[in-house]
């Protein structure tokens, strides 16, 4: 079994559908940790030796959170300036983390086709993810597509929450019981409640890779 650490961070969680629906469905996943970073530190006083003894007890990190401006909640970025400290994370003596892999679930508002050359936001998802997978580099880390949910807001209302919830679970489990293709899903772009790229399934089972504003 892999250890899977995944951390929360959603400054406005009550409000949100999306995004709770899935902490809801992670809660009940046994043998994984789960944190909610706002939960844990509303003042943001990250205390950094735990976090950093986290990170050593477990194989893979996984970050859920919507896209705020094209970019994490900020307590994420907080905690990356204070636990990933140079001869920790990186640097001279910064090996901590190696071979380790980095894993997003990331809620956007905009649809898929917004997120296109041609769309209005111009760019693919993962451009505006590239910081992340920078630091995970950095940090000697490998980088897995992250799990998309597009149009975050419209989900609850078009069918679609339900499905990437139980996606959500389905990724989650497989992780931890090592059944998780992680060699496809480093060499994938995003991966979704329809691709998840599994080991061992079915035929007839999805195995493909997946070639927020606020949810």
């Amino acid at each position: 079994m892999a250890n899977l650490l995944v951390y929360y961070a959603h400054p406005g969680h009550r409000h949100s559908h999306a995004n709770r629906a899935m902490v809801e469905k992670a809660r009940e996943v046994e043998d994984i940790t789960f944190v909610d970073l706002y939960g844990e530190y509303p003042r943001f006083d990250i205390d950094v030796d735990r976090e950093q003894q986290r990170l050593l007890d477990h194989d893979v990190i996984l970050f859920q959170f919507p896209m705020f401006w094209y970019s994490t909640p900020s307590l994420i970025k907080e905690w990356q300036d204070l636990v990933l400290e140079h001869g920790f994370a990186y640097g001279a003596g910064g090996d901590k983390l190696t071979g380790k892999c980095m894993m997003l679930a990331v809620s956007a508002a905009g649809d898929h086709e917004a997120y296109t050359e041609q769309g209005y936001q111009h760019y693919p998802i993962r451009t505006f993810l590239t910081p992340l997978e920078r630091t995970a580099r950095l940090c000697h880390m490998e980088f897995a597509a992250p799990y998309v949910l597009y149009g975050a807001l419209r989900a609850p209302d078009d069918g679609r929450l339900d499905a990437h919830v139980k996606g959500y679970q389905k990724l989650l489990e497989a992780i931890r019981d090592d059944r998780y293709d992680f060699e496809a899903a480093v060499q994938g772009e995003v991966v979704d409640c329809k691709h998840l790229p599994l080991l061992g399934v079915q035929a007839g089972e999805s195995s493909t890779r997946g070639g927020p504003d606020h949810g």
